[in-house]
């Protein structure tokens, strides 16, 4: 593998001189940067960087970034980009004041995605998830996690994650898969939910682990989809296969999602438009992520999550796109 130079930068930044977890409260607003700089590149590493007076004057390939900026990629942590077909009649619906809810009990939402889903094959899922994937990559995302969840069935939802395997051989970035069956309740389940999460418990789960076909493990913790206890048992159950823990909480109302990821050590809780002092304490004492996706708030008309109060009681936040095929049709983080 070749090495690469990038010199004459305007501005490189992103600099962090030694590991962190991750930023909190007041150290959000302090951007690390050199001026007039270089980034040196060996065998797909960065190896060396620093003011252009420094620069190496060799490399197999050079480029100049003359009156250019260098920064990290984004790194976009929930996304749904494999899906059937997107929702946009939806939107017109939502105009007319339905509700994200009522649409949802209406069998819309995330039902008519898994039902769409269901009738697509794995390779035209692959097909249109790689146009999607390769959009967002032109977009500067550099690394991404995509969840599977509009399956709702054991073939469908291990149909999405083998998705997700492909697209980690096919692309040269990093790409986390996380097992979201538990993103709702199926139609032929509604009278009888505890079947469902039976399924999901005893027949999914040891599946997807003994294949290794997910990293992480997620739950829709939110009124109409699924309670504090069952996403208690389901993350639980995750952890006994080694899968991390990261659910979708707080974005309807004040679900209690984020108590139980805390308590099940989730590396994060997102969404959170719904949020109060007690969430934002329990989070300050814990090493969960608050995850942010204001596209959603955006496309859905819902309230935004309050982060200017988060970050100043000391907080560390994240952004993330949550594309997907009806609450947020749109990846690009530039517009996030």
């Amino acid at each position: 593998m070749a090495s690469t130079l990038i010199r004459n930068i305007k501005s490189l930044y992103g600099i962090q001189n030694k590991p962190h977890s991750f930023l909190k409260g007041e150290a959000l607003s302090v951007l690390n940067h050199i001026d007039n700089s270089f980034l040196f590149i060996d065998e797909g590493r960065i190896i060396d960087y620093g003011s252009m007076a420094e620069c190496p004057e060799r490399a197999d390939e050079i480029i100049d970034a003359t009156d250019s900026l260098v920064l990290p990629s984004w790194c976009d942590s929930h996304t749904h980009i494999v899906f059937a077909s997107s929702r946009e009649s939806e939107f017109v619906q939502r105009i007319k004041g339905v509700s994200y809810e009522e649409i949802a009990e209406s069998g819309g939402g995330i039902l008519n995605s898994a039902k769409k889903l269901g009738n697509t094959s794995e390779d035209d899922l692959f097909i249109s998830a790689s146009k999607r994937l390769e959009e967002v990559m032109a977009f500067g995302t550099g690394a991404i996690e995509i969840k599977s969840g509009y399956g709702l069935s054991f073939d469908s939802e291990i149909k999405m994650l083998r998705v997700i395997q492909r697209l980690k051989a096919a692309y040269d970035l990093p790409i986390k898969a996380n097992f979201l069956g538990a993103h709702a309740i199926p139609t032929e389940f509604k009278n009888n939910r505890e079947a469902y999460i039976d399924i999901l418990l005893n027949k999914m789960l040891p599946y997807i682990a003994e294949q290794g076909l997910a990293d992480y493990i997620d739950v829709f913790c939110d009124t109409g989809f699924y309670t504090v206890e069952e996403t208690d048992r389901i993350l639980k159950a995750g952890a006994k296969y080694g899968l991390k823990a990261k659910i979708h909480a707080n974005e309807l109302c004040n679900s209690g999602g984020v108590q139980v990821g805390i308590k099940n050590n989730a590396i994060s809780v997102d969404h959170l438009e719904q949020i109060g002092d007690e969430e934002i304490e329990a989070l300050k004492n814990s090493n969960t992520i608050p995850t942010l996706l204001p596209s959603c708030s955006f496309f859905l008309n819902i309230p935004f999550a309050p982060a200017r109060k988060m970050i100043d009681d000391g907080l560390g936040i994240s952004l993330a796109s949550d594309y997907n095929p009806g609450s947020t049709p749109s990846g690009k983080i530039p517009f996030l």
